[in-house]
């Protein structure tokens, strides 16, 4: 397992081609063409030109960048289709989402490439070679052809992966396998790629590519080739000044990137969760007691990182790969949240355990990755003097399962708001959301004066008697029911906000019947002769 806060190994980079990614898209649409020679066109400053092939067209003579007219020249059986650019990059979007089988670190890498910052995930496939042979694999049996290189840099991974077959003087030493460049520590070690011989290894390998390889402008590479200098080899016998001064410094710093000595930046497609923990399955697993047990596995490993650094999780997520996943389909996804930053296996366990009964294995979960997408600094917390936590962690534990079972949104809590009307004075929000702040002067609910615990939603009118207009009343009726006054006290009057004008001032009385039942009452507007005054039960103290 691999897990986030631990430290960084040398860099290591896997560049993915799929040189024929159009026409196998299409051909896994079309399987009856996969075997005829086919072609994508696109309408180039007014002429149809050839942008993609598949092998067999390839085979019979036909290459990109041809017009039309000279492919059916050359194979008059060669059926074509529009290219479609558009679609084509979403295809390698999804591929480079189903890349982070492998790595979280994924991004297409121009039209036809996706580019794998594998430092430190190689061993959960067995090492660089078998992870490069299982995606190859992978990608032909989903109809793709591909071809890829492991490197410490991006741009020499790139140059391999498209260029490595095709210089003619290239021969692979036997340390480098499949394009897989050994990293610094294997050749530091005296390892195989010692001793083969001395020397830059990198050197080796990239000096006879072509200087296209680089990623140069066409201009510049055919600037390059018209004074003689056709592979990368060839630019170390100049000056650097001079190639500077003939071909400008993109020529520099792209062979600087290609060699390591210009640091190279890989963004990923998505953002990389400061915490996670992988864990690749020996042996595909269905069962859902091996599910649980692998989870714990991983919930061990990421809270021991986030104990390393310090730090809490709130949001967690769980992707589940299948042994049958295709291409298309994105992974099975389990997440949940909490009111608070927590980092306990066993508190995250029971929160998870409510939705493994969603995952469906099929014939098998091969891969499994958590990983805390929203974490902060956690503090070490006080124990009580019987070995509890303070702040009741139960209530906190409740509030998040009924939150990952309901929703975060049905859980609420109701918070003050800033109104002296008692039906404005309070609102829901989430039990998740963080605390309302007090004002400057103190706690937003007035202290000075009590409040009923419960309140009417809306007010109900009451039939009122008081012996003088601005008394108390000495009884009331409600639903049907006669209450006679034995204590009151007030009035207290309330008014609506000055930039409202919905509401009339209201006198509340605080009320105590013979039965010693206390209600909070209201007289509203003001007395006028002759008017009724209107009265309202609004809430009930006790």
């Amino acid at each position: 397992m691999a897990q986030g806060g631990a430290k960084r190994t040398a860099r290591r980079i896997l560049s993915l081609w799929l040189p024929r990614l159009p026409t196998d898209a299409h051909s896994r649409r079309h399987p009856e063409r996969r075997d005829h020679p086919l072609a994508a066109i696109l309408a180039e400053r007014g002429r149809l030109g050839v942008a993609a092939v598949n092998r067999a067209a390839e085979e019979a003579g036909v290459h990109p960048a041809m017009s039309l007219a000279d492919a059916r020249a050359i194979e008059p059986a060669l059926a074509v289709f529009d290219a479609e650019p558009e679609s084509d990059a979403r295809l390698l979007e999804r591929i480079a989402g189903w890349c982070t089988r492998y790595t979280p670190w994924t991004a297409p890498d121009g039209p036809d490439g996706v580019a794998l910052d594998i430092t430190g995930c190689a061993h959960l496939f067995g090492g660089e070679e078998a992870m490069a042979a299982d995606l190859s694999a992978r990608l032909g049996a989903a109809g793709f052809e591909s071809r890829l290189a492991v490197a410490d840099t991006p741009a020499a991974a790139w140059a391999l992966a498209r260029f490595g077959r095709e210089a003619p003087t290239l021969t692979l030493p036997r340390w480098a396998g499949e394009g897989i460049l050994p990293s610094p520590a294997q050749r530091g070690r005296g390892g195989p790629a010692k001793r083969e011989g001395g020397g830059n290894r990198a050197d080796i390998l990239l000096s006879p590519l072509p200087v296209a390889a680089l990623r140069l402008p066409a201009a510049t590479v055919e600037g390059l080739a018209a004074v003689g200098l056709r592979r990368i080899g060839d630019l170390h016998a100049i000056p650097r000044a001079t190639l500077a001064t003939r071909f400008g410094p993109e020529l520099l710093r792209r062979l600087d990137q290609a060699h390591g000595r210009l640091d190279e930046p890989l963004s990923p497609r998505l953002p990389v969760p400061p915490h996670s923990a992988r864990l690749a399955l020996p042996e595909p697993i269905t069962t859902a007691e091996a599910i649980a047990e692998a989870l714990r596995r991983l919930l061990a490993s990421l809270c021991a990182g986030l104990e390393t650094t310090g730090e809490g999780a709130r949001r967690l997520r769980l992707e589940l790969h299948r042994v049958d996943r295709r291409l298309e389909d994105a992974p099975q996804t389990l997440a949940i949240g909490t009111g608070h930053l927590v980092r306990r296996p066993d508190a995250l366990m029971r929160l998870f355990a409510q939705k493994l009964d969603r995952v469906e294995p099929g014939p098998g979960l091969e891969l499994m990755v958590l990983s805390a997408t929203e974490a902060g600094p956690l503090a070490a917390a006080q124990a009580a003097l019987d070995g509890e936590l303070d702040g009741q962690p139960e209530l906190g534990e409740l509030m998040d399962r009924l939150g990952n079972r309901l929703g975060e949104r049905a859980v609420l809590r109701l918070v003050p708001r800033q109104s002296w009307l008692p039906e404005r004075s309070v609102a829901a929000a989430s039990a998740f959301a963080p605390a309302f702040a007090a004002t400057p002067g103190g706690a937003l609910w007035p202290a000075d004066r009590p409040r009923p615990v419960r309140l009417l939603a809306p007010p109900e009118p009451i039939e009122a008697m008081a012996l003088l207009p601005d008394d108390p009343p000495a009884m009331f009726l409600w639903r049907g029911a006669r209450h006679r006054i034995r204590r009151a006290d007030g009035p207290e009057r309330i008014e609506a906000e000055w930039w409202r004008r919905d509401g009339a001032p209201r006198d509340y009385y605080r009320v105590e019947d013979e039965a010693g039942r206390r209600f909070w009452v209201f007289r509203q507007g003001l007395y006028r002769p002759g008017a009724t005054a209107l009265w309202f039960l609004h809430g009930f103290f006790g």
